[in-house]
C-alpha cells in the first residue's frame, strides 16, 4: 500500500483579507490564482467567512476544504488562508504579524477608519510578510523596520510635499519682490 504524502511547500498561505464589521473587503490578497479566479468568487468566499466566523471566539476555521486563522479588532476582522494541510502555528504567526505591525502603523488605533487612512501602509505591510504565498518575515519590528515606518512618527504633523513646494514658491516669490 502506498503512503499519499504531500510534497512540503514554500507556499503556504493561499489568500489574506481584512474584512469591516460588516463582512465588506477592505484589503485583500490572493495567492493562489487556481482557488478563486474571479473577484466574485473571492468576496463569495469572503462572505461566507465572516459569516461563519463573526459571530464566535475561536481563532481558527475549516471551511470549503481550507484552514483559516482569524483575529478580530474593534470593528475589522484580519483573515490568513491556508490549505486544509497547513500549519495552523505558521498561519498564526502570520495573522499576528500582520495584526501587530498594523498596530504599530496605526498607533495601536487597529479600527476601519485609520486603516483606509493607511491603506498604503497597509499594504506594504502585507507584502513584507508574504510574497506570493510564501511567508518572508513574521517579526513585526522587521516588518515594521523594512516599510520604515516609525511609532515616534506622527504623519498628521508632517507638512505634505505639495505644502512645502507652496510654501518654497512662495518664499520665493516674496524674495524677488523685495
Amino acid at each position: 500500500m502506498e503512503s499519499m504524502a504531500l510534497e512540503p511547500s514554500l507556499y503556504t498561505v493561499k489568500a489574506i483579507f481584512i474584512l469591516d464589521s460588516d463582512g465588506n473587503r477592505l484589503l485583500s490578497k490572493y495567492y493562489d490564482t487556481e482557488l478563486y479566479p474571479s473577484m466574485k468568487e473571492q468576496k463569495n468566499f469572503e462572505r461566507n467567512v465572516f459569516n461563519k466566523t463573526s459571530k464566535t471566539d475561536s481563532e481558527i476555521a475549516f471551511l470549503e476544504g481550507l484552514t483559516i486563522v482569524y483575529k478580530s479588532s474593534i470593528d475589522i476582522f484580519f483573515y490568513v488562508v491556508g490549505s486544509a494541510q497547513e500549519n495552523e502555528l505558521m498561519l498564526m504567526a502570520v495573522l499576528n504579524c500582520l495584526f501587530d505591525s498594523l498596530s504599530q502603523i496605526l498607533r495601536k488605533n487597529v479600527e476601519k477608519r485609520s486603516l483606509l487612512d493607511n491603506m498604503d501602509g497597509a499594504f506594504l505591510v502585507v507584502d513584507e510578510i508574504i510574497d506570493g504565498g510564501v511567508i518572508l518575515e513574521s517579526d513585526p519590528l522587521q516588518v515594521i523596520q523594512k516599510v520604515n515606518f516609525r511609532a515616534e512618527d506622527s504623519p498628521l504633523s508632517e507638512q505634505s510635499v505639495a505644502q512645502v513646494l507652496q510654501s518654497a514658491k512662495e518664499q520665493i516669490k516674496w524674495s524677488i519682490l523685495k
